[in-house]
């Protein structure tokens, strides 16, 4: 997926799409403008380029990419369903949620392959934050034992740790091209 011109123009101004509420469209725009920058620092890289660890590297590209979009999956399950992941989807997430502590490292998959699970697991939460209101926003979690954050603060983690995980993958992706050179 490449973005226009005009998907940077409406990136660009932070104010809540149809069909949100208003504070739920302001952090949907955030999420929509964190993603079109991740979006930016992976185009084009090949497979080979999405599995290598540069020396001084714990992951890889394709990692990071599978990480975004299982903690998607992950607060959709804490926040609109209030459970954590069940033992099906710790077989699914686990080892991208971890970095492959608690599960299998994932690699060996084409761009195209990540990109496909950051758009399902974003449209997910797009459409179940449709569904939803400012005050639900504002209120907590319903998971026992993390019920604390409410669930802008979790929408917000989600984000903040896309952006995070965006700049490694920039770092990452200037080491590779000193190691091309």
């Amino acid at each position: 997926m490449t973005a226009t011109h005009e998907d940077w123009q409406r990136a660009c101004v932070i104010e809540p799409p149809p069909g949100y509420t208003p504070n739920i469209g302001v952090l949907v725009a955030m999420l929509h403008y964190a993603r079109l920058t991740t979006l930016q620092a992976v185009t084009g890289l090949n497979v080979e380029e999405l599995d290598a660890i540069p020396p001084g590297f714990s992951n890889s590209i394709g990692m990071l990419l599978a990480h975004i979009a299982a903690v998607d999956r992950m607060y959709q399950r804490l926040s609109f369903e209030n459970r954590d992941l069940d033992e099906g989807e710790m077989v699914l997430y686990g080892g991208a949620i971890s970095f492959g502590q608690e599960g299998e490292r994932v690699q060996g998959f084409p761009l195209e392959h990540y990109l496909s699970e950051l758009e399902a697991a974003r449209e997910g939460t797009l459409a179940e934050l449709a569904r939803r209101d400012d005050a639900w926003l504002a209120s907590r979690l319903g998971v026992p034992g993390f019920d604390y954050p409410n669930h802008h603060w979790a929408w917000f983690h989600v984000m903040e740790d896309e952006v995070s995980h965006r700049g490694q993958i920039r770092i990452l992706r200037k080491a590779l091209a000193g190691q091309a050179g």
